[in-house]
């Protein structure tokens, strides 16, 4: 979890590309930008990744988030081509169970998020967060963004979040990496939700 009050770096990033055969095969994988974030009228947490850089990372969140039956929206540019074998090679054989959406920018996944009445919150995770995930209260719908590796989100995504909530850390250390830190803040939203597989409401 970088610091994610700076603004992007402008290393140019690759454009989204297909993703590995196998993403294409099952559970609806590879959905309209253009659709509502919970198109079925799902109400279940979800994560967002933000411009993503490190491919082992995002295979990482991807194997999790098929464990967990947890949808990913992944907001482009990305740092790599999401078909890299280092995405594939973290994510084995999990990452045909994923349900993904991809957004070629922020403004596409947004007027896909702001699509339903009432919208999903935007829980950003943030170094910066005022608040503890611990203490803080989760929603069924709220959709958690975890910033890009190198640089976080800019300041325009911090002020459109809902919240920005923070993981309670040792005081001198800057961060955890952004698949631990999801895990962690994920696991505590499902859990406030009862949204772990084969739990209920």
């Amino acid at each position: 979890m970088q610091n994610a009050g700076d603004a992007p770096h402008d290393q140019s990033c690759a454009l989204l590309t297909s993703l590995p055969r196998a993403l294409n095969a099952t559970k609806g994988l590879e959905r309209s930008p253009s659709e509502q974030l919970n198109p079925d009228g799902g109400v279940d947490v979800r994560l967002a990744l933000y411009q993503p850089d490190i491919p082992q990372n995002t295979g990482t969140i991807l194997r999790m988030a098929a464990c967990l039956d947890v949808a990913v929206d992944v907001i482009g540019p990305t740092g790599f081509d999401m078909s890299n074998r280092s995405l594939r090679r973290a994510g084995l054989d999990y990452l045909e169970h994923v349900t993904l959406t991809r957004h070629a920018s922020f403004e596409v996944f947004e007027a896909a998020r702001l699509r339903p009445a009432p919208a999903p919150r935007l829980i950003l995770l943030t170094s910066h967060g005022a608040q503890s995930h611990l203490d803080f209260a989760f929603q069924l719908t709220d959709v958690i963004v975890l910033g890009r590796e190198s640089a976080g989100v800019p300041e325009s995504i911090h002020r459109r979040a809902d919240a920005r909530i923070r993981i309670p850390m040792v005081r001198g250390l800057r961060s955890l990496n952004i698949a631990i830190a999801g895990a962690l803040v994920l696991g505590e939203a499902l859990r406030q939700t009862r949204g772990f597989p084969g739990r209920s409401a």
